[in-house]
C-alpha cells in the first residue's frame, strides 16, 4: 500500500504529481542515463540489477531493456546477479561494475578509500565510463529506495523502450 497518496499498487509514476517539478527533473535524469549513457548494456544492466536486489525493489528487479537481447543481455545475466563475485558468465569489467554498484549502495566511504578497487576499476574503465557508472548508480540507488520505501509500483514489470 502506497505510503503517500492513494495510488494503485501498479502505479509507478502517478505519485510524481505530488512533486511535479522534481518529478520532471528526475524523468530527464532517467532518460539521460538510458539514452545518453555510454556503458555497455551488459555492464549497465548487471550494475542496475545488483542495486535492485540490494534495494529489495520489485519493480527494479523486474525491469528489462527492450534492446537487451540484441546487446547480449539475457535472463541468465539477471538470474546470476547475486553471484556477481563468482559466476563465470561475467567478464572482469562486468564484475567491477557490479562491485562498484553494490559498494556504492552499501559502503560508499569504504569504496572511496579502497585503492585496490580503484586500480582494478581503472584497468577496466575510462574516467568517462566511471563517471557514467557513478551517475547511473546514483539514479538506481535513489529511485529504488524511493519506490521501495514509499511502496510504490512494486507490482509493476517495466520495459525500457527501444531507442
Amino acid at each position: 500500500m502506497s505510503r503517500i497518496g492513494d495510488f494503485a499498487d501498479d502505479d509507478l509514476a502517478g505519485w510524481f504529481v505530488k512533486a511535479p517539478d522534481l518529478g520532471g527533473g528526475l524523468y530527464q535524469f532517467q532518460k539521460a542515463v538510458y539514452d545518453k549513457g555510454r556503458l555497455p548494456m551488459r555492464v549497465r544492466e548487471l550494475a542496475r540489477m545488483v542495486i535492485a536486489q540490494d534495494n529489495e525493489c520489485a519493480v527494479c528487479v523486474n525491469t528489462r531493456d527492450e534492446d537487451g537481447p540484441a546487446a547480449g543481455v539475457d535472463e541468465e545475466l539477471y538470474d546470476h546477479a547475486s553471484e556477481w563475485r563468482t559466476w563465470p558468465g561475467y567478464s572482469e569489467q562486468e564484475r567491477i561494475a557490479a562491485e562498484f554498484a553494490h559498494r556504492f549502495g552499501t559502503e560508499h566511504t569504504a569504496l572511496r578509500d579502497d585503492e585496490d578497487f580503484w586500480e582494478r576499476a581503472k584497468a577496466q574503465f575510462s574516467d568517462e565510463l566511471l563517471a557514467d557508472l557513478a551517475l547511473s548508480c546514483a539514479l538506481w540507488v535513489g529511485m529504488g529506495r524511493v519506490l521501495r520505501t514509499l511502496d510504490l509500483g512494486q507490482t509493476c514489470k517495466l520495459t525500457i523502450p527501444a531507442r
